[in-house]
């Protein structure tokens, strides 16, 4: 089974719990919104600690590097072949360096022509009411165990 490693970042503001999500970059994603931003996330290489994979794919596909303590926050068999396991810590980026790695795909597909996509196209702080109608069905789980886990002092 595949397994992918992703970190969950959040911030709070004004009492606010905020989460900051991904939106996928190519052609598919273009012109969607709902349900389909996501945890910046990939896949765990080969003899790769876990941990290890979470911080180097947030790296690639924001840019940013994470500078506190990550936590373990949970896992989910998102489907027969897939294993996410997220990790979470606060921190409050500046968003406006964020960049992601490219990618090259066939497009239009069947027609030979290859181009270069951002893996991420933009990123964005959410109040947790607007992030469950943004995030992928699968990951919504991830918001849950957030809530759960964040301490919020009145």
């Amino acid at each position: 089974m595949k397994k992918s490693a992703g970190i969950l970042v959040y911030k709070v503001e004004n009492k606010v719990l905020k989460v900051l999500l991904c939106h996928p970059g190519g052609p598919y994603w273009k012109n969607k919104k709902i349900h389909s931003w996501s945890i910046p996330k990939g896949e765990v290489r080969l003899k790769e600690k876990v941990i290890d994979a979470a911080i180097r794919e947030f790296k690639e596909e924001t840019n940013l590097e994470i500078k506190s303590n990550l936590k373990y926050l949970a896992s989910k068999k998102v489907n027969n072949k897939k294993l996410v396991i997220v990790f979470y810590t606060e921190f409050n980026y500046n968003l406006d360096n964020c960049f992601s790695n490219k990618f090259s795909m066939e497009f239009p597909k069947g027609s030979g022509l290859f181009e270069e996509f951002f893996e991420m196209d933009d990123y964005q702080w959410f109040e947790m009411k607007e992030a469950y109608k943004l995030i992928f069905n699968n990951q919504i789980y991830f918001l849950n165990k957030l809530i759960e886990s964040v301490e919020i002092n009145n």
